[in-house]
């Protein structure tokens, strides 16, 4: 049950962040400035989010794969006690 509440929350932030990519947040007409390692604001604000879906994904990744083993140990488990 926790594992299906972290894949929902990690699933909503993922599709939060792949919405601001598109709002004038992130894609901003003719804004350069703040600078960050010679950066313009659109290219850095862009990678740091890349970076935070990849981040998601790993972690969304670990827990829906927790999520199968559980399922599947409860159904070699109700398997086990229906043969006996």
């Amino acid at each position: 049950m926790r594992n299906k509440r972290y894949w929902r929350i990690i699933a909503t932030t993922a599709i939060v962040l792949i919405l601001i990519t598109f709002t004038p947040l992130v894609i901003a007409p003719g804004k350069t400035d703040p600078k960050l390692f010679s950066m313009p604001y659109t290219l850095w604000v862009s990678i740091l989010i890349t970076v935070l879906l990849v981040l998601l994904t790993y972690v969304g990744g670990r827990v829906h794969l927790n999520d199968e083993d559980i399922e599947t140990t409860n159904d070699k488990t109700q398997i086990t006690n229906k043969t006996q």
